[in-house]
């Protein structure tokens, strides 16, 4: 639990990008949305890695490492981590699974994000710096 509980914050940090999720919405918008938007989830994954989610990814690293977990506890750590990461699967299950219903919401939901992007991420940057500000002073002391 302790190493679950250490990659959580990383986690939603990867998760919460505002611009891949407008961008796997703007592709379930094409003609053929059901072909582009799973590929284009798929080559996320495989292909993307932006420098935030590279550091994020490092950090909970360390932050397993740093635990000393036994192996299977270290193992389930990250597997949270990946699949919490996962946020631009969920614009696409929701389209598979909701159909055009699912469109006004994805709309809706790009237009948002579109809109308070900053915001988002200044939200995110601070919760993740007071996170690891709280972690890293009592070592010090």
């Amino acid at each position: 639990m302790d190493g679950i509980a250490a990659v959580l914050p990383f986690a939603v940090g990867v998760a919460i990008s505002p611009v891949p999720i407008i961008a796997v919405i703007l592709m379930l918008f094409s003609s053929r949305a059901k072909v582009h938007g799973p590929m284009f989830a798929l080559g996320l994954l495989l292909a993307g890695v932006n420098p935030k989610n590279l550091l994020l990814a490092a950090g909970a690293g360390a932050a397993v490492a740093g635990l000393a977990l036994p192996t299977t506890n270290a193992v389930i750590a990250v597997l949270v981590f990946v699949v919490a990461s996962l946020t631009i699967a969920g614009p696409v299950t929701y389209y598979l699974v909701g159909g055009e219903s699912a469109r006004t919401r994805l709309d809706a939901t790009k237009d948002w994000l579109a809109l308070h992007h900053d915001a988002v991420m200044t939200v995110l940057f601070l919760a993740l710096g007071v996170d690891l500000i709280s972690k890293g002073i009592p070592p010090l002391t």
